[in-house]
């Protein structure tokens, strides 16, 4: 019999705090990986999974080295457990909450979502990440505004709006800094965007590649 069948009532509660959780499809592989092993997943969320395996079977270190495998490398301290909700506070800002961005400054949703002061999350992020917080808000924004540019459905002005820009130029200057291209340019080319869990891994910033022909 297949020991994915057996029953549950000796598994054991575990809490595992993976880093890149940053997508639900983050969240569906994770869950894919864990209960493919016949162990089974009680709750998750961005930056924490809780499971139930079977002692007998498994350990908590083969689901850590299962995850970092696939590039879910565990948050091992508060500091990395912290800089990981930062991240997923910024994602949900720019990337997943509309036009919020336009309305609320971007130290104040995440003062009220981390609820720690600004200078501190800012001054560990830079400390954990080798990154400034501010310049990785850009990053996103930046990989935002290509993404609806892309789609075609809003002005350059609405885009500005949306992310929060004072202008249609404080935007196109800034896109042009980061991409190297401006917005005109990306437009006609066939430049790809990077996934988001990868945004700051290169300091430059520098995120725009071309697409496989």
């Amino acid at each position: 019999m297949d020991n994915r069948d057996h029953k549950t009532d000796h598994f054991v509660l575990s809490t595992l705090y993976p880093k890149n959780m940053t997508c639900s499809c983050c969240m569906l592989v994770i869950r894919q990986l864990i209960e493919g092993t016949g162990a089974k997943v009680k709750e998750i969320k961005p930056g924490k999974v809780d499971i139930l395996f079977d002692p007998l079977l498994q350990s908590k270190a083969f689901f850590i080295d299962l995850l970092a495998a696939n590039g879910f490398e565990p948050a091992i301290n508060r500091d990395d457990q912290l800089v990981d909700k930062i991240k997923i506070a910024v994602i949900e800002l720019i990337h997943k909450a509309g036009n919020v961005n336009s309305i609320i400054r971007n130290s104040d949703y995440l003062v009220e979502r981390i609820g720690l002061s600004y200078t501190y999350i800012s001054a560990l992020f830079s400390k954990v990440e080798h990154i400034t917080l501010e310049r990785y808000i850009i990053l996103h924004k930046i990989e935002k505004a290509k993404e609806l540019i892309e789609y075609d459905e809003l002005t350059l002005s609405e885009i500005a709006n949306q992310l929060g820009y004072s202008s249609v130029h404080y935007l196109s200057n800034q896109f042009r800094q980061i991409t190297g291209v401006s917005v005109t340019e990306y437009r006609k080319s066939n430049m790809e965007r990077i996934p988001l869990d990868m945004i700051g891994k290169n300091q430059n910033g520098n995120s725009v590649t071309r697409k496989q022909e």
